[in-house]
């Protein structure tokens, strides 16, 4: 990894939601070592700061792909960047979801809004080369039908169960209404010999894993990526820090054995 930034240019952008955007990225010279999914870059917008984000594709062209939404003002420099734009990288930084350690297993890939982006690569990875694995599921939840992401590449991936629901449907919406453990019911996957991979609002999270816990998936294969105000991504400045763990160093992604005490605890 590296602490300097690296200049990677935009060479494709495209909108997910209407405050939703995927910069896909190549480097101007030499790139960053290579990432694994789950892991996160700090991305630098110039003059304006930089932020921690997910990788939500790795090209095997040395290039990266971000999902950003904007919510602030560095958020909103990287949003704003165009095709022929240059932006800093450095990283990659954390730890990745370990697709590997699930061989012979069912998945579980739960995802809330977007929460999506950064277990893309590795749904991408599981359904390129499914032997390895059981059964492919997924579950994606979201606000409203505005606020899904990847709509058309969602219905390409070969799962044995793909599931989509939102809380507020709009006059045109067909599909399940509600959490998305309410689709939990539907997927196709053997509780005791099931890894799952959440991402997406804590409270989502909790109300996933303790679902799923209840069902019989052991909490140390229930992986979770969480987020915290990420500064430096070294582990030195502690603004990230829950409990024991610093979450650039000691995450993003960490079993729900580790994040349950944690998370119970109001303030740390």
């Amino acid at each position: 990894m590296t602490a300097v930034p690296v200049p990677y240019r935009v060479v494709a952008r495209w909108a997910e939601t209407p405050d939703t955007a995927t910069l896909r990225l190549e480097p101007v010279g030499e790139p960053l070592p290579v990432f694994v999914p789950g892991q996160f870059a700090m991305v630098w917008a110039f003059g304006r700061g930089e932020i921690p984000l997910s990788v939500s594709a790795i090209p095997t062209t040395g290039g990266l792909a971000h999902t950003v939404r904007r919510v602030g003002a560095v958020s909103e420099g990287v949003y704003g960047a165009g095709v022929g734009d240059v932006l800093g990288l450095r990283g990659p930084y954390g730890t990745g979801w370990d697709l590997e350690k699930a061989i012979g297993q069912d998945l579980l890939v739960v995802a809330g809004g977007i929460g999506l982006a950064p277990l893309r690569p590795l749904i991408r990875d599981a359904e390129a080369d499914p032997k390895p694995y059981g059964r492919l599921n997924l579950l994606i939840g979201a606000r409203t039908p505005a606020d899904l992401m990847a709509k058309v590449e969602t219905r390409r991936w070969r799962t044995a169960y793909t599931g989509v629901t939102v809380d507020r449907p709009d006059h045109r919406w067909t599909g399940h209404i509600g959490v998305v453990t309410t689709l939990l019911n539907e997927a196709r996957f053997t509780p005791d010999d099931t890894t799952a991979f959440l991402c997406g609002p804590e409270p989502m999270i909790r109300a996933t894993a303790r679902d799923l816990l209840h069902r019989g998936v052991p909490g140390g294969r229930v992986r979770v990526s969480l987020e915290r105000n990420m500064r430096c991504a070294t582990g030195h400045c502690g603004h990230c820090q829950l409990g024991p763990l610093l979450l650039c160093r000691d995450g993003p992604v960490v079993t729900w054995d580790q994040a349950e005490p944690l998370l119970h605890v109001r303030e740390l």
